[in-house]
C-alpha cells in the first residue's frame, strides 16, 4: 500500500519481498532522495492489503498473511483493519490503532483510495480468497470479486456501506481514483478470472432509498 503525506513524503506500507511478507513501513523523501524506516505495521505482516492516506491518517485493511498453521495453503486472508496516525513532529512515528471489521467479506486486492475533501477512504471490489497471479486461490479454488463498495469516514470514525451490489465487480487492484463525479476503477479481473480493460465509474454515496 502507498500513501503520500504533505504532498512530499511517500509511505510504503507492508508487502512481500522475494522471500517473505514484511511489516516494514518505509518513507521516501523525493526532495532529498532519502529513505527512512517508520513504525512498522502491527499484527501479522500482510501483502495484497488495501487502504489510503488522508492528511496524517492511514487506513489499511486485510490482505494475505502467511498461514499460521503452516502447510497448505501457504497464505490465508487477514481480517484485520488498522488506523495509523503520523506524528506531527516526527514523520517516522506512527501510532497504530485496531479498527472493527469493514462491510463485506473481501480481503485481498481491493481497490482503495482517499479523498481529503471528502475526509473518506473508499474501497471497492477485491476477493475473499487470496491468490498469486491467475485468480486461482492458494487453496486451489477460483477467486471471485466482491460486489461490495464501502468507505471509512474519518469525520465519524465509522465504516459506511455504499453498495452491496456493485455491477460488474472486479478484483486484482492496487488503487482507485476519487473524483467529483465518483470513484474511477481501471482494469482488474472480472468474475471467471477474466482480465478486463474496462474503466468503471462508481458512485461515492449510497443510493437514496
Amino acid at each position: 500500500m502507498i500513501g503520500v503525506y504533505h504532498d512530499r513524503y511517500v509511505y510504503l506500507i507492508g508487502g512481500r519481498s522475494n522471500r517473505e511478507v514484511v511489516s516494514n513501513v518505509q518513507v521516501y523523501d523525493p526532495e532529498k532522495n532519502k529513505w527512512a524506516e517508520a513504525t512498522p505495521i502491527p499484527g501479522a505482516p500482510v501483502f495484497g492489503h488495501a487502504g489510503g492516506m488522508v492528511d496524517e491518517t492511514i487506513i489499511y485493511v486485510d490482505g494475505a498473511r502467511r498461514n499460521p498453521a503452516g502447510g497448505a495453503p501457504a497464505y490465508v486472508a487477514s481480517d484485520e483493519c488498522w488506523m495509523g496516525k503520523i506524528d506531527h513532529h516526527e514523520r517516522t512515528k506512527i501510532q497504530w490503532t485496531k479498527l472493527p471489521s469493514h462491510p463485506g467479506t473481501a480481503r485481498f486486492r481491493i481497490a482503495a483510495g482517499g479523498s481529503e475533501k471528502d475526509q473518506k477512504i473508499y474501497f471497492a471490489g477485491g476477493t475473499d480468497n487470496p491468490y498469486d497471479y491467475n485468480g486461482v486461490g492458494y487453496d486451489g479454488k477460483p477467486s471471485e470479486p466482491s460486489p461490495v463498495t464501502f468507505d471509512f469516514n474519518l469525520r465519524t470514525g465509522k465504516w459506511e456501506t455504499i453498495s452491496e451490489s456493485t455491477p460488474e465487480p472486479t478484483m486484482d487492484h492496487r488503487g482507485l481514483l476519487v473524483t467529483p463525479e465518483g470513484l474511477v476503477i481501471i482494469g482488474g479481473m472480472e468474475k471467471g478470472q477474466k482480465v478486463t480493460a474496462q474503466v468503471a465509474l462508481l458512485p461515492k454515496q449510497a443510493a437514496a432509498k
